[in-house]
C-alpha cells in the first residue's frame, strides 16, 4: 500500500503537522511494506529546515521527518522554498525538492493520499 501524507501547516503553533507525521510513522511501523510519502507545501517547508533547537520536552518536526526520510520519501515544494527564501543548502538530509507536476504523479500512484 502506498500512503501520501501532503502537509502545509507551519512546523509550530498547529499541531495537525505534529499528528500527521505520528500518524506517518506509526503506518510505518506497523508494515515496514507501507511506502510512506511526505510532501511539505507552504508553511509546511519549514518542518524539514536543518538545525531546528526546541526546547526540551517539546516536538521537534526535523527528527520526526528523518525517521520520514530514513523509511520512506521526503518531498518539498520548490516553488514554496523559493516564497520563503529557502534552497536545498537550507533543508535537512533526505528532504528533495519537488514540484507540483511531480506532486501530481505522487497523488496519482497513491492507495491513499491524506492532507493536512
Amino acid at each position: 500500500m502506498s500512503v501520501l501524507f501532503i502537509l502545509n501547516d507551519p512546523p509550530y503553533g498547529s499541531e495537525r503537522g505534529y499528528n500527521a507525521l505520528r500518524l506517518a510513522n506509526a503506518l510505518n511501523k506497523r508494515d515496514k511494506d507501507t511506502d510512506i510519502r511526505v510532501f511539505l507545501m507552504a508553511d509546511a517547508v519549514l518542518s524539514a529546515k536543518k538545525g531546528q533547537k526546541t526546547p526540551d520536552g517539546y516536538y521537534n518536526m526535523e527528527r520526526m521527518l528523518k525517521r520520514i526520510a530514513a523509511n520512506g520519501s521526503l518531498y518539498l515544494c520548490g516553488t514554496c522554498m523559493g516564497v520563503r527564501g529557502l534552497d536545498e543548502g537550507d533543508m535537512m538530509d533526505g528532504a528533495r525538492m519537488s514540484t507540483m507536476d511531480e506532486l501530481a504523479n505522487l497523488t496519482a500512484e497513491a492507495d491513499k493520499v491524506l492532507v493536512w
